[in-house]
């Protein structure tokens, strides 16, 4: 994992959820201080990034934020970490972090087991634009 930016916060995501890609260019949209890199989950580095952090697949398959050498999080706690990262309106969104856990991951796991429904699912992983490839690792 010596290869990682160790100055980035790395967002692991679902690559084929339509509501996951949604999220990822609403970050890249309002990521104005250059915080976040993005990887799918479902890629090789993806995999060994979960390995190397220790999470069990079945506790999430939707999104992972990892601050090398720092820590991780997952579900929720992530989403939230996320939203204080970004500038604007998104940034209240963080705010709900100050709910109990078992609530606020009971509501993201809800969306987590509908997104496909909902929101679709694609055959293969986004691709960057030319613009976008530098933050995807």
């Amino acid at each position: 994992m010596e290869d990682l930016p160790k100055d980035k916060k790395i967002i692991l995501f679902d690559g084929v959820c339509n509501l996951c890609d949604k999220s990822v260019q609403l970050i890249l949209k309002n990521d104005k201080k250059d915080i976040f890199r993005f990887v799918a989950l479902q890629s090789e580095l993806g995999e060994k990034i979960i390995n190397h952090i220790g999470i069990d697949r079945s506790k999430t398959d939707s999104i992972v934020l990892y601050e090398p050498g720092n820590a991780y999080y997952y579900k929720s706690k992530a989403a939230f970490r996320i939203a204080n990262y970004l500038q604007g309106f998104y940034k209240m969104i963080s705010l709900f972090r100050f709910l109990p856990v078992f609530i606020t991951d009971f509501v993201y796991d809800y969306i987590a087991r509908n997104r496909y429904k909902w929101y679709g699912k694609k055959d293969e992983c986004m691709i960057p634009t030319k613009e976008t490839i530098d933050k995807f690792l």
